[in-house]
């Protein structure tokens, strides 16, 4: 399924479960059950996001952006881990304050209903979106299925919590449940805004990365003298990749165009979506950086 379909599907999923957390969670009392439905409502406008932003980073490049869209994902990432971290902020408040004042909750076994629902509608969605993320690279869909997947943990928390109380009627169960989930979701907020914030500073690929683009360009290296220079970012799910490559000087262009040609090529079939410059260099314009 392409990025934009999924991105739109986890919108409806999103609102339908946010909806259902707010109603039961203002007809038990249950401050863990209106945390959950603050945490999906910040899915939803984080699945908002996404879509905007997959279908944003997309376009092609153009007159105000030559190097294209892509991170606008890196953006959107970077947002939904700040509206995790307001998200918590709140958790945690409401339950302190729950704590301090403790209320029998109304029907908690309405809200285990709910959040077992809630729960499995996103353990599907957020597991296809997870698919596809992974599929084409995208940022923004793998902090989308974080966002649902952490949903699916927390609400099933809840319902346990819920489940205990109707049981022992250990009211503190609930805004302890609250506190605990709100730390996990933070935890994993501060994770995905490394992830997402640190391309915005145009930092390198992995290791393995630009080990595997060395690789593919010395594969090459019966045909040239040597390369240097090698820089590469990453631009949402675009890899960006140059280097200047020195061949011998009485090397025909039209033979080095069609070596630059198929090693971008090669390295295209390897990385993807990847986008490559090669800047060619004679061998009397030689420097004594070694070829890394």
């Amino acid at each position: 399924m392409q990025p934009t379909k999924i991105a739109a599907l986890s919108i409806f999923s999103n609102g339908f479960v946010t909806i259902l957390k707010i109603i039961v969670g203002f007809i038990t009392g249950s401050v863990a059950v209106l945390s959950e439905a603050i945490h999906s409502s910040l899915d939803l406008l984080a699945s908002a996001i996404a879509f905007f932003s997959v279908k944003i980073s997309r376009k092609p490049p153009d007159r105000d952006h030559p190097y294209g869209h892509g991170k606008v994902e890196n953006v959107s990432g970077t947002i939904e881990t700040l509206l995790i971290f307001v998200a918590g902020i709140w958790i945690i408040s409401e339950s302190i304050h729950k704590w301090l004042e403790p209320e029998p909750l109304q029907l908690p076994l309405l809200g285990v209903g709910a959040m077992l629902l809630g729960a499995a509608i996103n353990l599907a969605v957020g597991l296809a979106v997870k698919r596809t993320g992974e599929q084409f690279d995208s940022v923004a869909m793998r902090s989308n299925a974080l966002h649902l997947l952490t949903d699916v943990y927390t609400s099933l928390g809840v319902a346990v919590s819920l489940l205990l109380v109707s049981l022992t009627q250990w009211w503190f169960l609930d805004p302890l449940i609250g506190i605990l989930l709100a730390l996990y979701i933070m935890k994993e907020a501060f994770r995905l805004g490394k992830q997402s914030f640190m391309p915005l500073l145009d930092t390198s690929l992995s290791e393995d990365e630009q080990a595997a683009i060395r690789k593919i360009i010395e594969s090459y290296q019966a045909e040239f003298i040597e390369y240097h220079d090698l820089r590469t970012r990453r631009a949402g799910a675009e890899k960006h990749i140059d280097f200047h490559l020195v061949v011998p000087s009485h090397l025909p262009v039209e033979q080095a165009h069609a070596l630059c040609d198929r090693i971008e090529a090669a390295l295209k079939k390897h990385i993807q979506p990847a986008r490559i410059l090669i800047h060619l260099e004679p061998e009397h314009e030689r420097t004594d950086k070694p070829p890394r």
